[in-house]
């Protein structure tokens, strides 16, 4: 069990990625529950990079209900299809965000999230959850974020 992660002082966030992934697979390698393996993955994410907000929503019946966090206070529930919680849903894929202002239907969860990724997991075929990371920053997620946190996922559904 790791007590602490050893952040790359890199200002290359693709960097940062691969030296934070190895660590997560350590973090999370020897435990099965999953609240504990979530609630650590969106503290080391919020961690390594300062984002505004990490968390996911898990599935349950048509809502996507909130989960582990890091960040301030978040919706509570997201109805299937709306905001980009909802549309990554739907979609059954990952959606990035450059201003959230232009998203037809975002939902505020709080006004000072600019730009979001949001990244589905599936369990037996079906999305049984969403990450969701927001930036206070217009157009702050890219490839090198949608390549790396797709890695981050793939970790995940192993446990789910």
């Amino acid at each position: 069990m790791a007590e602490e992660l050893i952040i790359s002082s890199a200002t290359d966030k693709k960097e940062k990625y691969t030296t934070l992934i190895p660590q997560l697979e350590s973090l999370i390698g020897g435990e099965r529950d999953v609240i504990a393996n979530l609630s650590n993955i969106a503290a080391a994410l919020k961690q390594t990079f300062d984002f505004f907000w990490v968390g996911f929503y898990f599935v349950r019946g048509s809502q996507l209900v909130l989960g582990p966090f890091q960040g301030p206070i978040a919706c509570t529930r997201i109805d299937f299809g709306k905001g980009v919680c909802g549309a990554a849903w739907e979609a059954q894929k990952t959606i990035v965000v450059p201003n959230v202002e232009e998203f037809p239907g975002h939902i505020a969860c709080n006004s000072a999230s600019k730009s979001e990724i949001v990244l589905p997991a599936f369990k037996a075929g079906a999305v049984a959850l969403v990450l969701d990371v927001d930036s206070d920053r217009l157009n702050d997620f890219d490839t090198v974020d949608r390549q790396h946190l797709e890695k981050v996922i793939s970790l995940i559904e192993k446990f789910i």
